[in-house]
């Protein structure tokens, strides 16, 4: 299993737009596209008492061949929509990809 990081922060005043962002437009957007090997999409968010709110997500596949379906060969350029770039103040550019090697309940 791959889990696919990226990273994005907002101004603290954006957090809550950002996350129904997501949460309403994006995350459905993906979940649409079907893609084979895709597992599921986490959403993490940390407030903090700085001006900024930053938000992880983890999306699961199966394998880097499926990390592959969803984001094309170039596979680590982050997947950020346009209407997410207006809200954020900053993001990662890049996703970052993990091998899980130990997954225990």
């Amino acid at each position: 299993m791959i889990l696919r990081l990226w990273r994005g922060w907002t101004h603290q005043q954006d957090a809550d737009t950002y996350e129904q962002l997501l949460k309403n437009t994006v995350f459905p957007r993906i979940e649409a596209k079907n893609v084979e090997g895709f597992r599921r999409i986490r959403l993490l968010r940390m407030d903090s008492e700085a001006r900024e709110t930053e938000f992880v997500t983890l999306m699961e596949f199966d394998s880097l061949e499926a990390v592959k379906r969803f984001a094309g060969e170039d596979y680590w350029i982050a997947y950020v929509p346009e209407e997410a770039q207006r809200v954020l103040a900053h993001h990662d550019t890049q996703s970052r990809h993990y091998e899980v090697v130990e997954d225990r309940g």
